[in-house]
């Protein structure tokens, strides 16, 4: 199995246990790395057998952009679950990451991987 990745996609989402986080939005900023067969998409250079990751960065910042969760933890799990199911993509890794939200560290997050290669 092949990968596909987009590194370092930047969302804005409503995202924090604190009161003022309930009030503003904050950039997280994603590494997605997915299993895919990119054979025969190469093979007979065709979009439509390729995973599209022009589209999976646009249902990722469209999921971030009516999401409102406290966790990191959540908001990591709800996306893998909703693109694995949009895209059919039966492997993932999500890193998570949340600039500023350490004073001393410059980010700070969560990773995950769900399904099977």
């Amino acid at each position: 199995m092949d990968n596909v990745f987009i590194e370092g996609l930047e969302v804005d989402t409503v995202i924090g246990a604190y009161d003022w986080e309930r009030e503003i939005r904050q950039c997280l900023r994603l590494d997605l790395t997915f299993a895919w067969n990119n054979r025969p998409a190469a093979a007979g250079d065709d979009l439509t057998l390729a995973l599209d990751y022009a589209k999976v960065a646009e249902r990722t910042q469209a999921f971030a952009a009516e999401a409102r969760f406290i966790l990191v933890e959540t908001f990591a799990e709800r996306l893998a679950e909703v693109l694995m199911g949009e895209f059919g993509i039966t492997w993932m890794r999500l890193k998570l990451t949340k600039p500023g939200a350490v004073a001393a560290a410059r980010g700070v997050g969560v990773e995950i991987e769900r399904g099977c290669r």
